[in-house]
């Protein structure tokens, strides 16, 4: 690749990229029917186990089965924040670093680095239209 000049580097780069994108748009039509397709046939296997008091099936071709799936989320953080401290449970929460808040916090007190903080920065390469 040394051979490119940097104009005829963009320009290959922005090809591959064009091309890139009509294929993931090309994929993502046909990736979306067959998701919708997934989830009829995932309604119908759980109305199947419901209807027959069942919860799971087996089969030639494989076994489906009916479970209940809880999620937990809060729309109150602050109260949430002050629960998790009353009680001293910070396991409820993920355990990873908020990316613009510890770079702001980092740029705003330089002096101030939490023990344990791992960084690892390199160089990245953005292109743009003209």
């Amino acid at each position: 690749m040394s051979d490119f000049t940097p104009d005829k580097l963009v320009s290959t780069f922005q090809k591959v990229k064009a091309k890139r994108a009509e294929l993931a748009a090309v994929f993502k039509e046909t990736d979306d029917a067959l998701k919708a397709q997934e989830v009829k046939l995932k309604a119908a296997m759980s109305d199947f186990c419901s209807d027959n008091g069942l919860e799971s099936v087996r089969t030639e071709n494989g076994t489906f089965y009916r479970s209940v799936k809880t999620r937990y989320w809060t729309s109150d953080w602050e109260n949430m924040h002050k629960f998790i401290l009353e009680h001293e449970v910070p396991e409820l929460l993920d355990k990873r670093v908020n990316q613009g808040n510890i770079k702001q916090f980092l740029e705003e007190n330089p002096d101030l680095v939490p023990m344990g903080l791992n960084v690892d920065s390199e160089y990245i390469v953005t292109v743009r239209k003209k």
